[in-house]
């Protein structure tokens, strides 16, 4: 068991709520923090980056459309003990 805190902004409005659930759909198995390290699907492009284990562990995403960032995340956890 482990719990996370994050902290996100929608930088502007062409943001897609749509897109960043598809994204977070797809996140790895072994990192389950948030969403892929890349996804695009037409004009949006999703970023995440993480560093550590499911014992303690930090990140960052973004979401670009069309090269313009729309939204960042920051995120970090660890096990619960």
């Amino acid at each position: 068991v482990y719990a996370m805190n994050y902290s996100g902004k929608v930088l502007d409005d062409t943001f897609s709520g749509e897109f960043l659930k598809a994204a977070l759909l797809l996140v790895p198995e072994e990192k389950p923090f948030r969403g892929p390290k890349v996804f695009q699907n037409q004009d949006y492009l999703y970023q995440c980056s993480a560093c550590g284990t499911l014992d303690w562990f930090q990140g960052y995403e973004e979401i670009h459309y069309r090269q313009n960032k729309v939204y960042e995340c920051y995120f970090h956890g660890g096990a619960v003990k």
